[in-house]
């Protein structure tokens, strides 16, 4: 994991080639160096991180989903970026609103993020442009919501145990 001056470098050398705002935070915290993107850049940061910066992270081990509520915007999508050359880990992190939650593909990029699109888009709603499969892939496909997000209800059916079929004589009907 690069240490905090190596990920402000890191940061720096992201702005002077994607774009000045591409990078909107870093944070170097628990172990961890996370750069957290524009959502309208990620695409184009990714890919610098993969093919043109000079200490290169050519695998996405990791896409994942994050919901921050009550803060916004609220979805998380975060990816973890390895070299395998350092023994390094990046996570590259952005954020959208509910309202319109849309990001880029990165399938053409980095093929493993496939099906890792599509359960981020399953379980938060995260609609990634470009996706050429982009359908549920835990959930029915006529399944309302998105189960992992913290205003999703808590509950459902109730769970019956084979201690009270008896009392509930035909419960599977």
């Amino acid at each position: 994991m690069p240490d905090a001056t190596a990920l402000e470098l890191l940061a720096h050398r992201v702005r002077d080639a994607v774009a000045e705002q591409a990078v909107v935070a870093t944070d170097h915290a628990h172990g961890r160096a996370t750069l957290e993107v524009a959502p309208q850049q990620v695409r184009e940061v990714l890919a610098y991180l993969r093919d043109r910066d000079p200490e290169p992270w050519p695998l996405l081990v990791s896409l994942h989903g994050c919901d921050y509520l009550p803060a916004q915007p609220r979805l998380g999508v975060h990816y973890e970026l390895l070299s395998m050359e350092r023994c390094d880990r990046l996570c590259v992190k952005t954020r959208v609103g509910v309202d319109d939650p849309r990001l880029p593909s990165v399938v053409d990029l980095f093929p493993g993020a496939n099906f890792q699109e599509r359960e981020v888009y399953d379980m938060f709603g995260v609609v990634f442009e470009g996706h050429p499969d982009l359908r549920r892939i835990l959930m029915p496909e006529d399944y309302e919501g998105h189960p992992q997000r913290r205003d999703f209800p808590i509950g459902g059916e109730p769970v019956l145990f084979t201690f009270n079929e008896r009392e509930l004589p035909r419960w599977y009907e």
